[in-house]
């Protein structure tokens, strides 16, 4: 994969930013957009996708560190859909699945990702010594053919079971069609995707700095650095829960064991979530994202199937979860996956204050053309009645415009402003209610 490509001149942790990026743009803006049926992916020393359509539909082999090497014969668990699709039983058998192979000391770290499908063949790597560090991609069909071939010879002597079950998944996808605008593409798009991210080293700038978004508005300097925060966060979270749930397919872990690694899940679970609202509103801060994209959504649904997610959340914290929906509401214009993690945002946040024993109670109402969403404690098991009624008041220290500190519960959460401005990226319009709750009014599709 590195002939003909010049020495590197990149660091650890530059090249690595680069590798991460990468990863987003061949799985988000190239082969998700192409709704692609079934293919087929090799990695090293970790899996790196984590789209749940990729997952579902593709067969997978990673190679694995010794540590790992106790699930070389077994299916281990992929990273999951988002928990909207996970818990929905319709999309139960959507979870991945890869077998793994033994990496060899001499092998190195350096990770790898081939992934092979009949519209699109892609090979990602990094390579270089310190300081002489690279990314390359190649998706030519001569240099897969090669690459492909020298894992063939080495599973063929290592794993000839495992060999053979990789020719047929190549031979089950049929005649491969080399796309030549995946390169033309893909440069061009890290380096978008870089310069969005990549913060000014202008201490002005950083401090107290704005600059234009994509639509012309002014872009505060601490949008680049929250974004590069949030998805550096979430990266290694995503790593550890893919381990974790590797190690809950193994049938010899005691209880206490299974036990502590569900609750090691959950957590890693509620932090991706968590910064990937953050990361949402950072990206509408910076894109003034359309509500054209909006689309008919069924909020009472998603409701339903999410309040077993936030039931098991909030039981750790001794809080119980009541929802109530009037049958038979007509949908509302939302993005359904976006719309997810805000909720899933609003009720971390309206439970902050609550101790154990408290309640939170959902209620979903038409009201005219719209649907109101009502969200509200039980008050008596406030942390401080005094202040729990507001979140936008004098006890909250904003950090920027995306992020506040609330010194009553020692979180981090979105601004009320960063809160209103993504809800109505999402089609609501939040108020905030005088009895410590908040009330959210979606419009039906009826009402366009």
């Amino acid at each position: 994969m590195a002939e003909g490509v010049p020495y590197g001149r990149l660091d650890e942790q530059i090249v690595r930013r680069l590798w991460w990026a990468a990863l987003e743009i061949i799985q988000d803006e190239i082969l998700v957009p192409m709704d692609l049926k079934k293919g087929m992916w090799l990695a090293s020393p970790l899996p790196v996708l984590y789209d749940s359509n990729l997952l579902s539909r593709f067969r997978g082999w990673v190679w694995v560190p010794d540590e790992f090497s106790r699930f070389n014969n077994s299916n281990v668990g992929l990273l999951p859909p988002s928990s909207l699709r996970a818990i929905d039983p319709a999309n139960q058998k959507s979870a991945g699945s890869f077998r793994t192979l033994p990496l060899r000391e001499e092998d190195g770290q350096d990770p790898l990702l081939i992934i092979i499908t009949k519209e699109v063949q892609i090979a990602l790597a990094l390579q270089g010594i310190p300081g002489e560090r690279n990314l390359l991609m190649r998706s030519d069909p001569e240099t897969l053919t090669d690459v492909l071939n020298i894992l063939d010879k080495r599973l063929d002597l290592e794993k000839p079971e495992h060999a053979k079950e990789i020719r047929e998944s190549l031979a089950d996808l049929g005649q491969l069609k080399s796309n030549e605008n995946i390169a033309k593409v893909f440069w061009p798009l890290i380096a978008s995707r870089l310069a969005g991210i990549a913060p000014s080293w202008n201490i002005h700038t950083l401090q107290d700095g704005e600059k234009p978004g994509k639509s012309g508005h002014k872009v505060s300097g601490e949008i680049p650095i929250l974004e590069a925060l949030t998805h550096e966060i979430r990266t290694p979270l995503t790593t550890i829960r893919t381990l974790i749930r590797s190690l809950l397919r193994r049938k010899d872990l005691s209880k206490i064991v299974i036990s502590r690694l569900k609750e090691i899940d959950a957590e890693c679970t509620e932090q991706i979530d968590r910064f990937g609202l953050i990361f949402n509103a950072v990206e509408l801060e910076r894109n003034q994202v359309s509500k054209s994209d909006l689309a008919k959504t069924d909020l009472g649904k998603i409701l339903e199937i999410l309040f077993a997610v936030w039931e098991k959340q909030l039981d750790r914290r001794g809080i119980k979860l009541s929802l109530d929906i009037t049958p038979n509401l007509p949908p509302v214009l939302s993005d359904p996956e976006r719309l997810e993690l805000m909720l899933g945002g609003l009720i971390d946040r309206n439970t902050r204050g609550i101790l154990s024993g408290g309640i939170l109670l959902l209620e979903l109402r038409p009201a005219g053309q719209r649907l109101k969403l009502k969200i509200t404690s039980d008050f008596s098991f406030s942390v401080n009645p005094k202040h729990a009624q507001d979140d936008d008041n004098e006890q909250n220290a904003d950090l920027g415009t995306v992020l506040s500190w609330n010194p009553n519960t020692g979180s981090l959460q979105l601004t009320q402003a960063a809160t209103q401005r993504l809800l109505a990226s999402l089609g609501g319009r939040l108020i905030r209610r005088r009895d410590r709750g908040i009330t959210i009014f979606f419009p039906t599709t009826d009402s366009q």
